[in-house]
C-alpha cells in the first residue's frame, strides 16, 4: 500500500519566533470535540523548551497555531483526561542528574484552546490523592523471589544492553539474583548483563545484600549508578582476595578512590543520591553485618551527559576482567525515598 508524503506544517516553530535552536519535534496528535490538536516543542535562542499547539478542523489543514506553555523548559507530551472530566497535560523536564522528570499539568479549554498551567505557570503541587507507595511499575524494591507464573523481571528493571540470557537467572538459587560472566571485559559500561533501575528524587538510596563466594580472580561486582561519569561501590577479586572498592570517574576515566578489604563471603551494599536543588551528589556506603554502616570513597558528581541521555540509574553488575565462568549472587535490591547522609 502506498501513502503521500505531505507536509502538514511548514514551520511549526513559528508561534515562538524566528530565532530557533531546536525546531519542531515531539509531535503528538489529539482529536476532541471534531478538532485535531498537535503538541510539538521547540527551542527558542537564549530560551527554553516551549510547547507549541496548533489546532485545525481537518488533519490536512489550515493549522494554526500558538505558544501553549513556556515555563521552567516543562514540554513535550500531550493531553490527558481523567474520568471525572479534569483535563491535563503530561509533559516532562530535564532535570540534571535524576533525568527527565514528569509533570502533571492541569488544562482547561478556553475558546476551543486547551489552555496549560495556572496563570501560563507549572504548579509545584497539584490536588490529586497521595500514592502510597514509591512509583508503582516504575521503581520498586525487589526480593527476587517468584511465584509460579509471575515474570522473570518486572518492567521496573531494563538491562543495560541485550541481555545474554543464559547468563543471568533468578530461579537458579531461590530468592537470588544470579549474574554469571561470560566474556572479558574493562569496565561497567561495556560490561552486558547490569541490571538496572532509574534512581528517583529529590532523594532515594539503593541497597543490595552481594554473595561473593563463586566469583573468580579480577571479577567485579556490586551496586553501581550508572551514566557516562558513573560510579560504584563493589567487591573485587584480586591476587585471591577479596576487597570491598569504590570507583569513581570523575576524570573522564574508572579511578579506584578507596580499598577495604574483606575476609567474608557476603557484603551490604548502599548507595544514597541526593538531587535536591540539582545538588546531584551520590555517597556509597558498605556494612558488614547489614547494621553498621561505613562511607567508602568519596562524594559522586552526577552530572547529565548527553552520550547516554538518560539519568542516573542504580545498577546491580558483575564482569570479568580475567577469568570467565564465576558469578555473583544478589539477596535483593531495595530502594527508598530518604537518604541518611544530608
Amino acid at each position: 500500500m502506498e501513502s503521500e508524503e505531505k507536509v502538514l506544517i511548514e514551520n511549526a516553530s513559528a508561534p515562538a519566533g524566528d530565532k530557533i535552536m531546536l525546531s519542531a519535534e515531539g509531535s503528538q496528535l489529539f482529536k476532541k470535540d471534531g478538532k485535531y490538536y498537535l503538541f510539538n516543542i521547540c527551542w527558542p535562542r537564549g530560551g527554553m523548551r516551549t510547547v507549541i499547539i496548533h489546532r485545525a478542523d481537518k488533519i490536512t489543514g489550515p493549522w494554526e497555531g500558538k505558544i501553549g506553555l513556556q515555563d521552567l523548559g516543562v514540554a513535550q507530551g500531550g493531553l490527558i483526561d481523567t474520568p471525572d472530566g479534569r483535563w491535563f497535560s503530561y509533559l516532562f523536564r530535564d532535570n540534571g542528574g535524576v533525568g527527565r522528570i514528569p509533570y502533571l499539568v492541569p488544562v482547561e479549554w478556553k475558546d476551543g484552546w486547551p489552555v496549560l498551567g495556572e496563570n501560563g505557570k507549572v504548579p509545584m503541587a497539584l490536588n490529586l490523592p497521595a500514592n502510597k507507595s514509591l512509583i508503582p511499575n516504575l521503581v520498586n524494591s525487589d526480593e527476587f523471589s517468584r511465584k509460579k507464573g509471575e515474570a522473570a523481571l518486572p518492567l521496573v528493571w531494563q538491562w543495560n544492553h541485550n541481555p545474554d540470557n543464559s547468563l543471568w537467572s533468578v530461579s537458579e538459587r531461590r530468592g537470588f539474583l544470579r549474574l554469571k560472566t561470560g566474556r572479558i571485559d574493562t569496565s561497567v559500561v561495556s560490561a552486558k548483563n547490569t541490571l538496572t533501575q532509574r534512581t528517583i528524587g529529590p532523594e532515594s538510596t539503593g541497597s543490595i545484600v552481594l554473595d561473593a563466594s563463586k566469583m573468580k580472580e579480577g571479577d567485579i561486582a556490586g551496586l553501581g549508578l550508572l551514566q557516562k561519569k558513573y560510579g560504584f561501590v563493589g567487591v573485587k577479586i584480586e591476587s585471591g582476595t577479596k576487597s570491598i572498592i569504590m570507583v569513581s570517574t570523575k576524570v573522564g576515566k574508572a579511578v579506584e578512590i578507596e580499598k577495604v578489604s574483606m575476609t567474608q563471603n557476603t557484603v551490604f551494599l548502599k548507595a544514597e543520591c541526593n538531587f535536591k536543588d540539582r545538588d546531584d551528589i551520590a555517597h556509597f556506603f558498605y556494612s558488614l553485618d547489614g547494621k553498621a554502616w561505613t562511607k567508602i570513597g568519596e562524594p559522586q558528581k552526577m552530572p547529565y551527559t548527553l552520550p547516554h541521555f538518560m539519568g542516573y540509574r542504580f545498577s546491580l553488575f558483575n564482569y570479568a576482567t580475567k577469568n570467565i565462568g564465576g558469578f555473583a549472587d544478589f539477596d535483593y535490591f531495595r530502594i527508598e525515598d530518604k537518604i541518611s547522609e544530608k
